[in-house]
């Protein structure tokens, strides 16, 4: 019986979203960068800090964190999806990386500044977790809904996951505004009360893609060399498919350049907003809040005009928007500010995730058995483009003395995606038979 648009299936495929975007919201977004940065900046040292016998400046080290994350799973990846296309049990890597990513935010309740060392390796450990989660349920994609429906269950699954990590972004922020009503004298308490509240959510939701999802058919063999080496050579046949493959080749450079400003914008926003603004963790939560709100909107939105549009005139119309974002947040000065950038990005940040990740899936060749290797692939180019970006606005701030500096560089990974999917525009337009999808 087939898999493909079951209500069931993809809603218990959406569900994962719902699980894991409370790491999304909470540690990478709102509370922990709040948290992190505050107890990391000292009137004695400022915003430096000493990890590993080296000093840096507070926030690059975070930034620095998430790209060497990013960068193990760029290359653990193509292995992982190797072994679950021949071992046909990727939902068992999920849950390993749901457990691993689980785990080491409960973990990050222990997170003070004497524990420095075990707060960032717990915040490595729980993007690692995430992102491996990610790509694998991502790969379930082409398998539970048919191309014609493709725009609107990824456009679901963000929905359940903005829905879901805003409840629980709730609770926390109750712990965080009023600790007195639960008798809570320690200031630190109630962020770390929240990472842990994130592990026990995201464990716990998940359980319902874990029991849902098809499990494939699994297959004893001993894992070889050959095997593990596949993983790269599957990366290679794909980018050999690619070579035929022209609009598609050419989407994933454009992909690869705004990713970069992307991903980059959403995972140093809070940052900014504390160390530039200094809003403080309250004012934080509500802006991000109104963000996530916004965002589900925004994935809708971009799913409707995609059908009526095409994907690739939608991407163009977010990808100058966000090129305005860039220009706006280096001349940025005050809350009110922050507040309008902050609904515009909202209103376009969960919309071009939905919708990238839509476009390739219609790229794809009909019944692709190994879409592991495909999203993997998908999912390298992406946390490749993840750690230049982080690792690019972590060294501009730390050689400018200055976030808007990197802010505004971030405008030029904008500006490549965008003439590329010019390129992709024009060519379309000569051939809207066999493109009218995207």
């Amino acid at each position: 019986m087939s898999m493909r648009n079951n209500k069931e299936t993809i809603k218990a495929w959406a569900m994962f979203d719902w699980s894991n975007s409370a790491y999304n919201l909470v540690i990478t977004s709102t509370i922990f960068p709040a948290y992190y940065t505050i107890i990391t900046t000292t009137e004695e040292f400022g915003d430096k800090v000493v990890f590993m016998g080296r000093t840096f400046t507070n926030t690059a080290l975070s930034n620095y964190a998430l790209s060497v994350a990013y960068l193990i799973m760029a290359l653990l990846l193509p292995v992982l999806s190797s072994i679950a296309d021949f071992r046909g049990n990727k939902k068992i890597f999920m849950k390993v990386f749901t457990y691993i990513g689980s785990i080491s935010c409960a973990g990050l309740f222990f997170f003070k500044l004497e524990t420095l060392e075990l707060g960032i390796i717990c915040f490595t450990l729980a993007a690692i977790g995430y992102i491996g989660g990610v790509m694998f349920n991502n790969s379930y994609l082409p398998e539970i809904a048919t191309i014609d429906q493709q725009d609107r269950v990824s456009a679901k699954g963000f929905a359940y996951g903005y829905i879901g990590s805003v409840l629980l972004q709730i609770i926390c922020f109750v712990f965080v505004l009023k600790p007195e009503l639960f008798g809570i004298t320690d200031a630190s308490l109630p962020a770390r009360l929240s990472f842990l509240l994130v592990g026990i959510w995201w464990i716990g939701f998940a359980q319902i893609p874990f029991r849902k999802l098809p499990a494939g058919s699994p297959n004893y063999d001993k894992i070889t060399k050959s095997t593990v080496k596949n993983g790269f050579q599957e990366l290679l046949k794909v980018w050999n498919q690619l070579k035929s493959m022209a609009l598609l080749k050419r989407f994933l450079f454009a992909f690869f350049f705004y990713s970069m400003g992307v991903q980059t914008i959403m995972l140093v926003a809070a940052g900014f907003g504390e160390k530039v603004l200094k809003l403080g963790t309250s004012k934080l939560i509500a802006i991000i809040l109104i963000i996530q709100l916004v965002a589900i909107i925004g994935a809708l939105i971009m799913s409707f005009f995609a059908k009526r549009y095409g994907n690739i005139q939608v991407i163009i119309v977010v990808l100058t928007i966000w090129i305005g974002v860039c220009v706006a947040a280096y001349y940025i000065q005050n809350e009110t500010q922050f507040y309008v950038i902050a609904a515009v990005v909202g209103l376009v940040m969960g919309g071009i995730q939905s919708i990238s990740r839509s476009t390739y899936s219609k790229f794809l060749p009909e019944n692709t058995p190994d879409t592991a290797s495909f999203f993997s692939f998908y999912d390298v180019t992406e946390k490749i483009a993840i750690v230049i970006g982080l690792f690019s606005f972590a060294y501009i701030e730390e050689f400018t003395g200055s976030m808007r500096n990197s802010a505004i560089s971030l405008a030029g990974f904008f500006i490549c995606g965008l003439l590329i999917l010019f390129s992709i525009f024009f060519i379309k337009s000569k051939k809207t038979d066999s493109l009218r999808s995207v």
